[in-house]
């Protein structure tokens, strides 16, 4: 049976990937930000386990870990998990890039980091849901993209680095999917909301599982989804 841990399992396109690993019966681990937050991902999802560790506070990752049980062998981590705020670089301020920065890669860098043991024993995978603002910048999305970028970055230097050690490494760019975090954009764009204009979650909940499914001949290192005609 093999071992993931999904972030942001709460909704979207978490939500929609943590249903499908656990329709067929693969062990799976939710990161929660507190403990509410998990018994609610437990409720949703009774077979899981939950790990409890805020992403807007990388930094104290580590101690939350070592107050608790990680799974000692882990087949995939897959970091989805994210937040958005868009506006002009002259009207941000420096707590905006901070949280964005904190919870889309630093975050995401440290939970690797201190998930590899785990994932180096299964010879194991890394999945980074990114976004289209990870390849390209639009006005009032620059400190969202510096984010996505970073994560990028992370996620092409941690392929050359692991590989010797068996892992691989797959970084999916989709892009505007029918997501609370969506709508939240539409609001910020001062634009109507319209679910079935975009991508369902559940169609780039499809694409991770191609990458994880993958025979170990090879390798989906980076995967683009866009929205359909």
């Amino acid at each position: 049976m093999a071992i993931r841990l999904v972030t942001g399992a709460g909704s979207g396109i978490g939500a929609a990937l943590a249903e499908r690993l656990s329709e067929r019966g693969d062990e799976l681990w939710l990161l929660a930000r507190d403990a509410g937050r998990a018994a609610q991902l437990r409720e949703r999802f009774p077979d899981a386990r939950t790990l409890v560790g805020d992403l807007a506070e990388p930094g104290r990752l580590s101690w939350a870990f070592g107050h608790q049980s990680p799974p000692a062998r882990l087949d995939s981590l897959i970091h989805v998990a994210g937040i958005v705020e868009l506006g002009p670089v002259a009207e941000t301020p420096v707590a905006v890039w901070q949280e964005q920065l904190n919870v889309n890669a630093i975050a995401p860098a440290e939970l690797t980091r201190l998930m590899l043991p785990a994932l180096r024993a299964a010879r194991g995978h890394v999945v980074f849901v990114n976004s289209g603002a990870g390849l390209r910048v639009h006005a009032e999305w620059t400190s969202y993209a510096a984010s996505k970028f970073a994560v990028r970055a992370i996620a092409d230097g941690l392929r050359e680095e692991e590989r010797a050690n068996g892992l691989r490494v797959t970084t999916v760019y989709p892009g505007r999917t029918a997501t609370p975090m969506q709508e939240k954009v539409h609001q910020q764009e001062g634009a109507a909301y319209d679910a079935a204009r975009w991508i369902d979650p559940a169609s780039v909940a499809t694409t991770i599982l191609a990458a994880l499914d993958l025979p170990r001949d090879a390798e989906l290192t980076e995967l683009t989804v866009r929205p359909g005609a």
